[in-house]
């Protein structure tokens, strides 16, 4: 009986703490204090940094390459120190917001595994907090993308918000009544790895058949470069582009070529589409959203995938005509969602860490008062 008591007390704490954490970031953009943050968005192929002010204005970015994922996990901490002190050189930073892609526990500290990365319970806040001098908070991608388009984009005042984040993989957010639901232990949200085809392609995270395998910058080169190594005839253009080299394909080109009209890549992005709108179909029966908004880089191709993924969902939606429908929108951030929100993420520890400091001058401006008021000798008695 004790046993079950203690379980149930410590429940009811996490509870309470979980609470307070969620009130104070439902506030947080109203009472945070009004200073600039770095927001990094880490993601499989690269690492955003930037710095943003209060108003979700990029002060100025930096980009680089995301190291080798079979490296240490060091080697990224490194990068991201690097950009990080970097843009300290010329901007008063009081806090950095790092938005990793990746499972994040519900303390948003350590980054518990990550598909396109080498992190298996990595303990990114601690590691970083000993080389910056500035407060530290860790988020999931999705999450500072979903925050920072709820905060300034394409999902501003909406009550119940999903974002879907098209990059590498998929990754997903929720966020309801100005909170984000991360779930019992920091971790929902990440459909991109629900199941869609049993037993389909192999997934960076172990499984079989998920979600993102279908609709995914990863897919979409995936499958153009099949199509280009079975020497397709509707291949032809891109391989003419890249010189027969099928190892060049890339998802910007595709999508270079999709909006000059070439057949091949056209028919990719409808078929990516049409996988968004079915995954979508499925979270609206689950979730009931008002809005989904689409972010990523695989987002920038814009009606050329939005406009398939709007049909397939309304093939799919379960109760279709009789029962109000998600708007379905591209993040009007771009690539710099998840990024600014981040940022505005951290200005709730720039604001914790400000407070601290000034108990700190505060409590050193008391003893030197009542040192020069003690009796002489004092000091030397003590």
């Amino acid at each position: 009986m004790s046993t079950y008591r203690e379980r149930a007390r410590r429940r009811s704490a996490r509870g309470t703490v979980l609470r307070t954490v969620a009130t104070r970031e439902r506030r947080s953009h109203l009472s945070a204090p009004r200073v600039p943050t770095v927001g990094i968005d880490i993601g499989g192929t690269k690492v955003m940094a930037g710095v943003v002010d209060a108003d979700g204005t990029v002060l100025e970015r930096l980009r680089t390459e995301t190291p080798d994922k079979s490296k240490h996990p060091k080697v990224v901490e490194d990068t991201i120190t690097e950009l990080v002190l970097d843009l300290s050189d010329r901007h008063d930073v009081h806090a950095v917001g790092i938005g990793a892609a990746g499972w994040v526990d519900a303390d948003r500290s350590r980054v518990l595994f990550a598909p396109h990365l080498a992190w298996r319970n990595e303990p990114l806040r601690e590691a970083l907090a000993a080389r910056l001098a500035v407060p530290i908070l860790v988020d999931n991608d999705a999450n500072a993308a979903a925050w920072g388009e709820w905060r300034f984009g394409a999902g501003q005042n909406e009550e119940l918000l999903v974002m879907i984040t098209l990059g590498t993989g998929i990754g997903g957010a929720i966020l309801e009544g100005g909170r984000v639901k991360r779930g019992a232990y920091g971790v929902a949200g990440e459909f991109g790895h629900m199941q869609t085809v049993p037993g389909g392609h192999r997934c960076p995270c172990g499984n079989r058949g998920c979600w993102e395998q279908y609709s995914s910058g990863n897919a979409l080169v995936r499958e153009a470069r099949e199509l280009a190594a079975a020497d397709s005839p509707v291949a032809q253009p891109i391989l003419d582009r890249v010189g027969g080299r099928t190892t060049d394909i890339t998802g910007p080109l595709i999508t270079e070529l999709a909006r000059s009209g070439d057949p091949m890549c056209v028919e990719l992005f409808q078929d990516i589409g049409q996988w968004l709108g079915v995954g979508l179909a499925n979270l609206a029966a689950a979730l009931d959203p008002t809005c989904f908004v689409i972010g990523g880089g695989v987002s920038d191709a814009d009606d050329l995938l939005i406009g398939p993924a709007r049909e397939a969902f309304g093939r799919q939606l379960t109760g279709r005509g009789y029962r109000p429908a998600a708007r379905i929108v591209r993040a009007t951030l771009g690539a710099d969602a998840g990024m600014v929100g981040a940022a505005d993420l951290a200005r709730l520890v720039a604001r914790r860490f400000r407070r601290a400091n000034r108990r700190r001058a505060e409590r050193t401006q008391r003893s030197t008062f009542d040192l020069r008021l003690a009796p002489r000798g004092w000091a030397a008695r003590s």
